[in-house]
């Protein structure tokens, strides 16, 4: 028999007919794929995945009902407590926590500290200011350091290099961490290194036997170096901790930290139109697909929420929005903090666009659409009536805040 590999065009207009009987059964849960730096990602909830600790994951998409809406029927998996009574060293985390919560790439720095750590070490997490995250312990910290104080508000890099340098004094880490990123990381991380006298690896992507790789030569090569004290750990540089929870212990300085003479004022945000705003940087996207019937109410809608705009490939060929606001592998590639997506159905071109999203909010009224699986909030009911009812949110939050300030 030939071992010519032979199409079958039935099954493949099948697979794109969203319409059709068979459209469910035809289509393959991705459960791996490889992330834009080159480190293949697991999806956790695919049916089946064994994690590393041998813990059986739990499929919530649908999937094993045949693609149907339902979801599965929710079984809590108690995960193995990681626990360091006396920790022999520890490796100190400094994560952004934009937004107050940790970010995907702030737990890709803290899996890297889990496998620094080892059994016998202790992951550190150092946070500035108040903050929302409420899953330290599942995202491996085993020991947290808040520190609190109007001194640390704001842009404040010289005052924050203090609060290290001050946990640097007390706990002696084997390792620092922190993200090299654009939203405070990769500042922070070379002006502490500047204070400590270290010479930091940059845009590490892995660490393995004792050495770590950095991207160099505009990301065209790898720089390859003995692991050093401090790293600063691009996105994907290794996998979030999901297979243990940690205890993450409250800990406090000794001694408070010293206040630094700032020769930096901040004068607070400045004002930026969101329309101005490229599509790859914005933190929140809010995107119209064919669902969307009233478009100058979705205008208005994001305008009062304050979000960048943008559109599927539906709305753009329509007419709907310009070329440069489409959102898919067609399109552009985002990587909002927050996505709200308004009557779009989820093609595969446009959820591999949003994949780096960390929220994401589906608006639709088809509850077995993939966008709604994909979702981590879905609301089901008419756009229209929705997005009205978010202006008029917004608007009677802003009266009481005017109130109350006044």
């Amino acid at each position: 028999m030939s071992d010519i590999i032979r199409r079958d065009p039935r099954a493949e207009w099948i697979a794109r007919n969203r319409l059709h009987p068979l459209h469910a059964a035809m289509q393959v849960q991705q459960s791996s794929w490889m992330g834009p730096n080159g480190v293949i990602r697991k999806n956790p909830h695919a049916l089946g995945f064994i994690g590393p600790n041998g813990v059986k994951r739990i499929d919530r998409s649908g999937a094993q009902q045949g693609g149907s809406n339902k979801r599965s029927a929710t079984v809590e998996v108690l995960l193995a407590l990681h626990q360091v009574p006396v920790p022999a060293f520890y490796i100190a985390v400094a994560p952004d926590m934009v937004g107050g919560r940790l970010s995907s790439h702030d737990r890709d720095l803290l899996g890297l500290a889990h496998s620094l750590a080892g059994s016998d070490g202790a992951v550190l997490a150092v946070v500035f200011g108040e903050h929302k995250e409420s899953n330290f312990a599942g995202n491996g910290v085993d020991r947290l350091l808040v520190l609190e104080g109007e001194e640390f508000a704001g842009y404040a890099p010289e005052q924050l290099v203090q609060g290290l340098r001050a946990v640097d004094n007390q706990f002696s880490p084997r390792h620092w961490l922190l993200p090299d990123s654009r939203t405070g990381g990769g500042e922070l991380g070379r002006r502490f290194a500047a204070a400590l006298g270290e010479r930091p690896a940059t845009r590490v992507w892995q660490v393995k036997d004792g050495l770590c790789s950095g991207r160099a030569g505009a990301g065209q090569q790898d720089l390859i170096r003995s692991v050093p004290r401090l790293i600063l750990g691009a996105a994907e540089c290794a996998e979030p901790v999901s297979e243990t929870r940690h205890e993450a212990l409250p800990v406090v300085l000794s001694t408070g930290v010293a206040r630094h003479l700032a020769r930096i004022e901040d004068l607070g945000p400045v004002a930026v139109d969101p329309a101005a705003i490229a599509m790859a940087e914005a933190e929140f996207i809010m995107s119209g697909g064919n669902g969307v019937k009233d478009w100058d109410l979705f205008h208005r809608a994001t305008a009062a929420l304050g979000a960048t705009e943008g559109a599927s490939r539906v709305a753009v060929d329509d007419g709907f929005m310009p070329r440069n606001r489409q959102v898919g592998a067609t399109g552009t590639w985002v990587t909002a903090r927050v996505y709200l997506a308004v009557g779009i159905s989820g093609a595969i071109q446009h959820l591999q666009g949003i994949g780096a999203c960390d929220k994401v909010v589906a608006i639709n009224l088809d509850a077995g659409c993939d966008m709604i699986k994909r979702a981590d909030l879905s609301v089901i009911g008419d756009s229209a009536e929705i997005l009205q009812a978010l202006i008029e949110a917004v608007e009677n939050y802003r009266g009481d805040a005017k109130r109350d300030a006044a």
